[in-house]
C-alpha cells in the first residue's frame, strides 16, 4: 500500500500539462477542488469525472498509475461510507432493530466517496506533472503580495515543496525498513487492526532517525551551496504564461461555469 501513494511524485513528460505554467495549474486545481465540494448532483459528478479522465489522457500519464493513488484512502472512504449510511436520518429503506439504512445516508456516502476520489486524483495530477522546483517557484510567485506585510514567502514555499518532495523518499525508506525487519521475523500482515498497528511501532524509530539524517544532510548541502533564502536568488527558468495556459484556463473556466449553472438553476 505504501508504494501506491502517488502524492509528491513527479513523472517527466512533454504533454501540454507538463509544459503549462505551474501557477496556472495551481490556481485551476484550487478552482477544481472548490467545484468538487460545491457540486451536489450526479450529472455534475459525471462531468467532473469525464474532465478528470480527459486531463489524465492529456497528461500522458498511465491511468492505472494515477488511479493507484486511490488505494491508500480506500479504508478511509469505506469507513466514512459506513458511518454515514448508519447515522444519517431520513427515509428508511432497511430497518432491523437499531440498524437503519436511509436513502439520504446512501446518497451522502456515495457523494462523499466521489469527492474524495476526485480530490486525490486532482492533487496527484498536479504533482505528477510539475517538478518540485517549479512548484516552489509558483507558490512563491502566487504568495508574493504577502511580502508587503513581512511574510517570509520564499521560505514557506521552500518548506512546502521540500515536504512534498520528501513524501516519496520517506515512503521508499519505510518500505526498505519493513522489508529489513520482515527478513528478521517481523510480521506486518497477520492479526487484527490493533495488532498490525502495534507491529508498525518498531518501524517508526529508524524512520525518524533516517528523516532527521536526511534533513541534516540537506541543510549541510544547502549551506555548502551558499543558500541564504530569497536574498539575491535568481532562477535559471523564468515562469512565463503561454498560449497553452490560456487554452487550459479557458476550458476549466467554461467547465466551472457549466457546472455552477447546472447546480444553481
Amino acid at each position: 500500500m505504501i508504494k501506491d501513494i502517488t502524492l509528491g511524485q513527479y513523472i517527466p513528460g512533454k504533454s501540454p500539462l507538463h509544459r503549462s505554467d505551474p501557477r496556472v495549474k495551481i490556481v485551476l486545481s484550487i478552482i477544481n477542488m472548490i467545484l468538487i465540494f460545491l457540486i451536489n448532483n450526479y450529472i455534475g459528478f459525471l462531468i467532473l469525472f469525464l474532465f478528470t479522465a480527459l486531463s489524465i489522457i492529456v497528461s500522458e500519464i498511465p491511468i492505472k498509475y494515477t488511479l493507484k493513488g486511490l488505494k491508500p484512502i480506500a479504508v478511509i472512504v469505506i469507513f466514512t461510507i459506513i458511518v454515514n449510511i448508519f447515522t444519517i436520518k431520513g427515509t428508511p429503506i432497511f430497518e432491523y432493530g437499531i440498524v437503519k439504512i436511509t436513502i439520504e445516508g446512501i446518497d451522502v456516502s456515495i457523494k462523499l466517496a466521489l469527492r474524495l476520489s476526485l480530490l486525490v486524483i486532482t492533487t496527484s495530477l498536479l504533482t505528477l506533472t510539475t517538478t518540485p522546483i517549479l512548484l516552489a517557484d509558483a507558490i512563491e510567485s502566487l504568495m508574493s503580495p504577502m511580502k508587503l506585510v513581512g511574510v517570509p514567502v520564499h521560505e514557506i514555499a521552500m518548506m512546502m515543496t521540500i515536504s512534498l518532495r520528501f513524501i516519496p523518499t520517506l515512503l521508499d525508506e519505510t518500505e526498505k525498513i519493513m522489508k529489513a525487519q520482515a527478513s528478521r521475523g517481523a510480521d506486518f500482515d497477520t492479526g487484527n487492526i490493533l495488532q498490525r498497528a502495534k507491529s508498525f511501532i518498531p518501524v517508526l524509530v529508524p524512520l525518524f532517525i533516517s528523516a532527521f539524517r536526511r534533513a541534516d544532510e540537506m541543510a549541510i548541502a544547502m549551506e555548502a551551496r551558499c543558500y541564504r533564502g530569497s536574498e539575491g536568488r535568481t532562477r535559471m527558468k523564468q515562469l512565463k504564461i503561454t498560449s497553452i495556459d490560456y487554452k487550459i484556463a479557458a476550458v476549466v473556466l467554461a467547465l466551472a461555469s457549466a457546472l455552477l449553472y447546472l447546480q444553481y438553476t
